[in-house]
């Protein structure tokens, strides 16, 4: 049995509609008021989350250490402190950013990147925790995170499936058992080949724990998709407008499409249902206009059925359609209007 988890106001679970996270990452474009207006058009949209990344490009990597090559990547020739410098959201910002949340009835809460960005987000209260992909194998964060008691919420991407027993095995060690993993597949966009939904059902019967999806893919298909196949929570990018740029913008959804993502994961989590076969209450009204058996001209009395004056049609007033062969070949017991529905009294 896999237990619901609590989050603030908000429970997580299978028996709840999907847990849907704004990421806002670097889409502020390193200005306060566009970040206070993501956390309005994610809380206009619906999302239940906000998230913003807790790092500074010091905490991250050194100046010159690595400039990306990858032919594939958004940020080719782009040196990885540059970029990191570029994203990150300034610590002081956090403070406004949540109280904005809080008066939106949205939830805020951050990726830690190292001890010190969580010894900050415990000042300001964080309510959950989420570590990214590429954290998933720094088991001193692990600890970290686990020891302040707050649900986590952890990304797999690019891990193999041994080092995310040796995560989950951390965080329970450390007295975390209020976890989410979010299949993620880290490629900036990725794309629905390489998205893989089918790991979501496994991965939560191999770690007995709620799975979700960090979407990077494009559109709200694939976050749809895996909640039919369970999701609990979906994460993906968001921004303003992708036409302003930023370093994840190409990949983040606009605030139409995040309503729609909203609207669309909460149908296909309602649709899943039970296994259920028979008439629903809902069909019974229904039911009549299933076929039956009518007499399509007038039939006298003692004249046999033929397939010139009986047929099958709409509605289903008459016998079933699998009396159908049985009925020919025998006689009317008085005359029969054309229209009217054949009953057993009639033969």
């Amino acid at each position: 049995m896999i237990n619901d988890i609590t989050i603030v106001d908000r429970q997580i679970g299978p028996g709840h509609k999907p847990f849907i996270i704004a990421e806002m990452s670097g889409n502020h474009n390193q200005s306060l008021e566009r970040a206070l207006q993501i956390v309005d058009a994610a809380a206009d949209a619906g999302a239940d989350a906000i998230k913003l990344q807790t790092y500074t490009a010091d905490t991250m990597t050194l100046p010159g250490a690595f400039t990306i090559e990858d032919e594939n990547s958004l940020w080719k020739g782009r040196e990885l402190y540059d970029l990191y410098q570029e994203a990150y959201t300034p610590w002081d910002w956090h403070k406004a950013i949540f109280q904005r949340a809080k008066e939106r009835g949205i939830i805020a809460f951050s990726s830690p990147f190292d001890e010190t960005a969580v010894d900050f987000l415990e000042e300001l209260g964080a309510p959950v925790y989420k570590i990214a992909s590429f954290e998933n194998t720094d088991h001193p964060l692990l600890r970290k995170v686990a020891a302040t008691g707050k649900p986590v919420i952890i990304s797999t991407g690019a891990a193999t499936i041994s080092e995310l027993d040796e995560a989950v095995q951390v965080l329970r060690s450390t007295g975390c058992h209020n976890f989410v993993m979010l299949k993620c597949t880290s490629t900036y966009p990725a794309t629905p080949q390489n998205t893989n939904l089918l790991t979501i059902p496994h991965m939560r019967e191999l770690f007995g724990v709620q799975v979700g999806l960090s979407d990077h893919t494009i559109g709200v298909g694939a976050a749809v998709a895996a909640v039919a196949l369970g999701a609990t929570v979906v994460e993906k990018h968001f921004t303003l407008r992708r036409a302003d740029g930023g370093v994840d913008s190409a990949f983040s959804l606009e605030p139409q499409e995040l309503q729609s993502l909203v609207v669309e994961s909460e149908r296909a989590w309602q649709a899943l249902g039970h296994v259920q076969y028979g008439v629903q209450r809902a069909e019974q009204k229904s039911r009549l206009f299933k076929r039956s058996v009518y007499a399509a001209q007038d039939i006298q009395p003692g004249e046999a059925f033929s397939k010139e004056n009986i047929r099958v049609i709409r509605p289903g007033l008459g016998l079933a359609p699998k009396y159908y062969e049985e009925l020919l070949g025998r006689t009317a017991t008085k005359e029969i209007k054309a229209g009217t529905p054949l009953n057993w009294v009639l033969l």
